[in-house]
């Protein structure tokens, strides 16, 4: 389970990096859903990450905010993450358009909040 927690850590810092890249080109070429999608993508690969790292099968979880509350309930220190605006929370990824500055912009700061916890909590380098 260790190392497919590790595989899915490092597929949530290459897919912010993705976005960070997309975010880095000239405005006019940004693609927001590549960022958005990314960003989703991160944030769910860091919460499923964490949940196998300690051993609990994060497939029985349908959304972010189910996976979110498992790591809550296991470490508290999860609450202080802010996904208040994160509106893609409780539906399945592959459900929801990713549209507007402001709600790409959330799923990208929310990813970002995670890796910096994460590497505070040394789950990542």
């Amino acid at each position: 389970m260790e190392n497919d927690s590790i595989k899915l850590f490092d597929e949530a810092v290459k897919k912010l990096h993705e976005a960070n890249e997309e975010l880095c080109r000239p405005e006019e070429d940004v693609v927001s859903y590549l960022v958005c999608k990314n960003s989703q993508v991160a944030i769910e690969n860091f919460l499923k990450g964490y949940l196998l790292s300690k051993g609990i099968d994060p497939q029985k979880y349908k959304n972010i905010n189910n996976l979110y509350e498992q790591c809550v309930a296991i470490n508290p220190k999860f609450g202080d993450l802010d996904l208040a605006g994160f509106t893609c929370k409780t539906h399945a990824l592959d459900s929801r358009s990713c549209s507007g500055a402001e709600k790409v912009s959330k799923c990208y700061e929310i990813a970002g909040s995670l890796d910096a916890f994460f590497r505070k909590e040394k789950y990542l380098n």
